[in-house]
């Protein structure tokens, strides 16, 4: 099939050629066609790659700048040599198969350029407005053309689809034509009265050139930065993710108690109306809240009965063990500042810096709710779980000594029209998962965390 299908593009451009030198087309202009494809060479030599299997150049600029001064029979010529740039090699690197039907359709898409600028002439008045007229008609068939002729090779290969194509080439299109054709008009408007202003047409084309590589650079760049952006999302998930099972597995009774902490404060701050990008952050400092508690004394989490005041003040060097660890994380410097005073209290009888009211960072604000609440209404090795009502009636009367009362407030709001599962956290929504690439912490990566910690308790 593909073989037929070269073998009729060849047919088709031998019959385009016959059939302009039979209508009488000719080269009535030498010096302008030499000109011209010296330039479609050199704009063949610097094409741009949209994707694996699709280039683009400045070559149909020429060649319709040709046709609209020069005649049908002439756009043919210039748009083949310009092709001359892709001649097979030695090498193999390029098959003759694949330039004999490029330039099949080069002459098949130039010859009817070439007419589409001639019906048009013929059909409007002889002056600027006419000549842009045909020139942009010019542009219209060359992208219907190419559009419609070049996925047909991909397409019995199985290797490429019209879809793909138009998604590739439509935007730079777009974007250039409405520079491209009143320049391309206006010279060849020139040409009429001054042949040598040919010349002139080597800037818009070098211009032209340059804005669909700037346009094909910006679009690697952004498509560069959304893939860097996602692996880093998938890094730090994957990282915070590693320090949590780690604590889970350490310590039974506080199982599952960082992801609850962590969608209680992801939804608190998406009722208070802040960005995405807030709620992704606190979402990641409720999961890592309580990393330096890998870091505390063997016995300390798991004690049945209270704390002694010695114990109590190692306890609550938890978050600055947690800062500690997160600061040597590349990027973590935000996320570092909140899990560090996210026990602070508003009456400024928190821990560890004594901040107070708008001194505390809102997101450790958000997260010193989320964890309260959950840590009431769980099992601990010195009490049983307080039902929702108790524990919220606690945060109620902590407001505005313990807890900020916007975050409080959310929080009610929420809890109001919620579950009971949701309120105890044992819905499927708080089961800690991601995508497999990124889960799976490894008994190693576990160990070499619980190192990272109690180095950094160390310090």
């Amino acid at each position: 099939m593909l073989l037929s299908w070269i073998g009729l593009l060849i047919v088709g451009a031998g019959a385009m050629c016959v059939g302009l030198v039979d209508a009488g087309y000719g080269l009535t202009h030498p010096v302008a066609i030499i000109v011209l494809s010296v330039v479609a060479l050199a704009a063949e030599r610097e094409s741009i790659r949209l994707s694996p299997t699709i280039e683009v150049s400045i070559g149909s600029l020429v060649f319709i700048f040709a046709a609209a001064v020069c005649g049908p029979l002439a756009a043919v010529v210039v748009g083949v040599v310009g092709l001359l740039a892709d001649l097979p090699r030695r090498d193999g690197d390029q098959p003759a198969l694949r330039w004999l039907s490029w330039t099949a359709m080069r002459v098949i898409i130039a010859g009817a350029v070439g007419l589409t600028v001639v019906a048009v002439n013929d059909a409007v008045n002889q002056n600027f407005w006419g000549l842009f007229a045909a020139v942009s008609a010019a542009f219209a068939a060359e992208g219907a053309l190419d559009v419609a002729l070049m996925p047909i090779a991909g397409v019995i290969r199985g290797s490429g689809s019209w879809r793909s194509l138009a998604r590739s080439v439509a935007p730079a299109l777009m974007g250039s034509l409405p520079v491209q054709a009143p320049l391309i008009a206006a010279l060849a408007f020139s040409y009429k009265t001054t042949p040598w202003s040919v010349a002139l047409f080597i800037i818009p084309a070098l211009a032209a050139h340059r804005l669909l590589h700037l346009y094909h650079r910006q679009k690697e760049t952004a498509e560069a930065l959304g893939s860097a952006n996602s692996r880093l999302a998938r890094a730090n998930l994957s990282f915070a993710t590693a320090l949590v099972a780690t604590l889970d597995a350490r310590d039974r009774y506080t199982a599952g108690h960082s992801a609850a902490v962590a969608i209680y404060a992801r939804d608190i701050t998406r009722r208070m109306g802040y960005s995405e990008e807030q709620q992704e952050l606190v979402f990641l400092c409720g999961l890592v809240h309580d990393v330096g508690k890998i870091g505390l004394s063997a016995g300390l989490l798991e004690k049945p009965g209270a704390l002694a005041l010695e114990e109590r003040r190692q306890m609550e060097q938890h978050s600055v063990i947690g800062e500690s660890i997160l600061r040597n994380v590349a990027d973590y410097a935000e996320i570092a500042a909140i899990v560090r005073h996210h026990h602070e209290r508003v009456d400024g009888n928190g821990y560890p810096d004594r901040l107070e009211g708008d001194e505390i960072p809102m997101l450790s604000r958000i997260i010193a709710v989320a964890d309260a609440y959950n840590a009431m209404t769980s099992d601990r090795p010195y009490r049983d779980a307080m039902p929702s009502r108790v524990a919220r009636l606690r945060l109620a009367q902590a407001v505005e000594s313990q807890f900020d009362t916007s975050v409080v407030a959310a929080f009610e709001a929420i809890l109001t029209t919620a579950s009971e599962d949701y309120r105890t956290a044992t819905g499927p929504e708080f089961a800690l998962t991601s995508d497999d690439s990124v889960k799976r912490p490894t008994a190693q990566l576990a160990d070499d965390l619980v190192r990272v910690a109690a180095m950094a308790a160390v310090v």
